[in-house]
């Protein structure tokens, strides 16, 4: 009886221990197929919004959003950070000459694009009040930028700052003009 009561205890361990094979088999299975996203696709309707959720949530920002998109900067921009963004509006996208910002979404100019978009971004989070009449500081791309102030109001090159949001990555300050690099 007890020779019996040990076999069945035997199999009984041996059919958990196959089932649980069977079941780390499967979940690893699941585990490959499973699609891998970056920072960007991170669901979370609580936090503050990152620099590019404070763009997608801007009906202002759209041409902005498609060319992040484009230039494949969405998932960088998601990330911790920190970055100061300067984000032209769409209506200065509508300042460029026509057929720039289509001929610039092509996939052929994806790096023109980047390098473009790239001079609109600083890595530190940076406040408006930071930035003084003349200085210069270096952006993502690694060119020099010269920031200017008339009274109270900021100037990027020639771009107007007409407003700020404070992002969980960092800033994104609204501008009025697209900053090309020399």
């Amino acid at each position: 009886m007890k020779s019996n009561l040990i076999a069945f205890g035997f199999i009984v361990a041996l059919a958990a221990c196959q089932s649980s094979a069977e079941q780390s088999g499967t979940q690893a299975a699941a585990t490959e197929t499973t699609d891998v996203s970056g920072q960007s696709a991170v669901e979370d309707n609580e936090s503050q919004k990152d620099v590019v959720k404070v763009a997608v949530g801007s009906p202002d920002h759209t041409t902005l959003v498609k060319a992040v998109q484009a230039a494949d900067l969405v998932d960088a921009l998601s990330n911790a950070g920190p970055f100061t963004v300067f984000a032209p509006t769409n209506a200065a996208f509508g300042k460029l000459p026509v057929g720039t910002v289509e001929d610039l979404l092509k996939p052929e100019n994806k790096d023109k694009l980047k390098a473009i978009l790239e001079h609109h971004v600083m890595t530190s989070a940076l406040d408006v009040d930071f930035f003084q009449d003349g200085q210069s500081m270096g952006m993502v791309d690694g060119t020099n930028v010269t920031f200017h102030k008339k009274g109270d109001v900021l100037y990027i090159g020639e771009a107007k700052v007409i407003g700020s949001v404070r992002a969980s990555n960092g800033f994104v300050h609204i501008i009025d003009g697209v900053i090309v690099p020399n």
